[in-house]
Formats: structure tokens, C-alpha cells, sequence
């Protein structure tokens, strides 16, 4: 109160027209000013006491709306601290301006300069699951097309580990792009660049542009045959947004899209692809995929239902765990066959073994009812 109260004083003081009504403001404000606790009770043999606030309100001259509802006023006069804020009742955004939690700062908040955060973010550099998600089955290519005996190929695997940093932007740009109208309403994604309107569309397609670039400077290091098979993949990331409005299988085209490194990393080393090795080994992500960003899909479920986009969490609703269990013994399965194709020693089954064992405590303990528990559940696969 005497915060305000200062603060309608200098306002009055320097005159601005907008404001005439002040000074009956500030009397009030003074009359109702609590300066002990005995003023603030009514005198006992004066039964007109209660009511002399009430007549000094109906005296008092209206003041704008502007003076209340435009904290800016305040803020241009030096008389309110900028970090305090007005907020509507109307927002849909649980964002303030308040400083963020720094339990939630990730490393692009505290490193990345403000004016290239929000590309950050687009790009999804503070959330790398993502990115790992998309190197695995390049790493496991790469891999197995090593000569029996022979590390990996450390080049290829750096060369990758890259390509699956800018491949995971740029998809996550373009997604961004299609869904903005849709993100807008989900509440797990209103804040992304766009649908929180931080950038513009314009500005994602010159993002766009310099992420794809850097990844054709990837692709060039490659044989000719991967640079075809790798251009070629941008059919699928271009077109993966898009599927989630005409079929509940979206995890299953993320599948194709996200696992084309299984194809891409063999054809870098062997220049060529060897189907009986390959695809059991692109079958194992694809049904990897489907269990954890079917998941991952049971976070926005509500929201899907209210905007209408589609996914396998609606599609399987409650029997859920049994695809995806069914999904994770077809993965398995699938890495068994590729290494058995491969001719790859004992020491590689126990690592299926506990993929299987990692696998299987996915599916068990996830609460699918549970926002927070999808999330971190895919976050264990880091």
C-alpha cells in the first residue's frame, strides 16, 4: 500500500493529464492506509463510522483503466521494478517474467547468448535425447561393418555423431514449421519458438537453410552411394510431420525416418548394402522406435484427442503394453538375426541381453497416466 501510494503521489506530481483523478486516489489510498492496528477498528459509539470508506469511494472520481490495468506507467516513471509484471488471467502460458527455476536451466540457458537461444531451442539442443535416439543405429552400423577384429571406424563414427546433431535439428525445425498451429494448443509444446511466436516462419526456413547446409557438408565426406541414400532420407523428414493428421501410425514413419542411419552407416563403410545384414538391423529401430515414442505419445494424449492428430497411444489406448511388448521382443529378435547374419561372435549377445533386460523395464514400470513419468522413462534411454 504505501508502495502504490508513492507511487500515485509521483505520478500526480509530474502532471500528466491522463492521470487527473490521482489526487482523489491518493486521499483515499491515505484514509485507507492501516497505520496501527487500533485505526483499523470501527469507534464503538459511532454507528456511522463503517460507512465513511464506502462514501469516499462513491466521491472519489473514476480513475482510467489504463492507470491500473498498464503497469508500464509505473515501469517508464522508475517507480515499479521492471522484473515485476501484470499478469493476465487470460494467459495460456504458465511462463512468466520471472527469473526461470534454476533447477530447469539447462546448459542453453546458461551459455548460449539470448539473441541465439530460441534457435536453440528450435534445434532442440538442450534436450539431446533426441539426438542420441538418432546416432544409435548409426553407431550400431558402423559397427558391425567393421572388419572382424577392428575398432570402429573412429572418423565415420565422429562424422555421424555430427550429422545426427544437425539431422535432428533441421527435423525438428521442419516439424515445428508444419505444427505451429498445433503446437499452440498442446500443452507440453505452446512454448517452442514458433507457437509461442519468439520467431518467425521466415526465420525457421533461413535456419533451415543453414542446418541442411552443414549437413551437406557431412554428407560430401561420404562415398557417392551414401550421399544419395543420405539425401534421399530428407523425403521422410520432410514428410513425417504430416503423418500424425491421416494415420494413427506416426511412431512407425518416425521409425523409418529416425533408423534410415542403419542403411546409411554400412553403405559409408562398404559402399553398398547387404539386406541380410541391414534390414533386420533397420527392423530392430524401427520396432525400438515404436515402443519408446509410443511412450513418449501417451504425455499429449488429451491434448491430441481435443486438437485431432493421431497416434499409436490412441491407438492402442489401454493395451498398450502389449504391443509395445510385442514391439520390443520383434527388436530383440531383429538384433539377434543381424548378428547372427553378421557372423558376430558370443560377446555380442549379452548385449542383447540387456537391451532385452533394459527393454523390459521400460514397458513394466512406466505409468502411461503419468506426464512425467513417459518423459522420464525416455530420458533413461540418455
Amino acid at each position: 500500500m504505501a508502495l502504490l501510494r508513492a507511487a500515485v503521489s509521483e505520478l500526480h506530481r509530474r502532471g500528466r493529464g491522463a492521470l487527473t483523478p490521482l489526487p482523489a486516489l491518493s486521499s483515499l489510498l491515505s484514509s485507507l492506509s492501516p497505520r496501527s492496528p487500533a485505526s483499523t477498528r470501527p469507534e464503538p459509539n459511532n454507528p456511522h463510522a463503517d460507512r465513511r470508506h464506502v462514501i469516499a469511494l462513491r466521491r472519489c472520481p473514476p480513475l482510467p483503466a489504463s492507470a491500473v490495468l498498464a503497469p508500464e506507467l509505473l515501469h517508464a516513471r522508475g517507480l515499479l521494478p521492471r522484473h515485476w509484471s501484470h499478469a493476465s488471467p487470460l494467459s495460456t502460458s504458465s511462463s512468466s517474467s520471472r527469473p526461470a527455476d534454476k533447477a530447469q536451466l539447462t546448459w542453453v540457458d546458461k551459455w548460449i547468448p539470448e539473441a541465439a537461444r530460441p534457435y536453440a531451442m528450435l534445434a532442440r539442443l538442450d534436450k539431446p535425447i533426441g539426438t542420441w535416439l538418432l546416432a544409435w543405429p548409426c553407431m550400431w552400423s558402423i559397427t558391425i561393418a567393421a572388419m572382424p577384429g577392428d575398432l570402429p571406424d573412429l572418423k565415420m563414427l565422429a562424422l555421424f555423431g555430427c550429422g545426427a546433431v544437425l539431422l535432428r535439428g533441421a527435423g525438428c525445425t521442419v516439424n515445428d514449421l508444419l505444427d505451429r498451429d498445433i503446437d499452440n494448443k498442446v500443452e507440453r509444446t505452446r512454448s517452442r519458438p514458433f507457437a509461442s511466436g519468439v520467431l518467425t516462419p521466415l526465420q525457421g526456413v533461413g535456419f533451415l537453410g543453414i542446418q541442411l547446409l552443414l549437413g551437406l557438408g557431412i554428407l560430401l565426406q561420404l562415398n557417392n552411394y551414401s550421399r544419395i541414400l543420405g539425401a534421399s532420407s530428407l523425403v521422410l523428414v520432410f514428410s513425417y510431420p504430416l503423418m500424425k493428421r491421416f494415420t494413427f501410425w506416426p511412431q512407425a514413419y518416425l521409425g523409418l525416418t529416425f533408423n534410415w542411419g542403419a542403411l546409411l552407416g554400412w553403405a559409408a563403410i562398404k559402399e553398398s548394402i547387404d539386406p541380410a545384414i541391414i534390414l533386420p538391423l533397420y527392423t530392430a529401430g524401427i520396432c525400438w522406435t515404436l515402443v519408446y515414442d509410443t511412450i513418449y505419445a501417451h504425455q499429449d494424449k488429451e491434448d491430441d484427442l481435443k486438437v485431432g492428430v493421431k497416434s499409436t497411444a490412441l491407438r492402442f489406448g489401454d493395451l498398450t503394453k502389449y504391443w509395445i511388448s510385442g514391439f520390443g521382443a520383434a527388436c530383440v529378435g531383429s538384433l539377434a538375426l543381424s548378428g547372427y547374419n553378421a557372423d558376430l561372435g558370443w560377446p555380442y549377445y549379452p548385449f542383447i541381453a540387456a537391451a532385452a533386460a533394459q527393454l523390459a523395464w521400460q514397458v513394466s514400470t512406466v505409468d502411461l497416466s503419468s506426464r512425467s513419468d513417459c518423459n522420464k522413462n525416455l530420458n533413461s534411454l540418455s
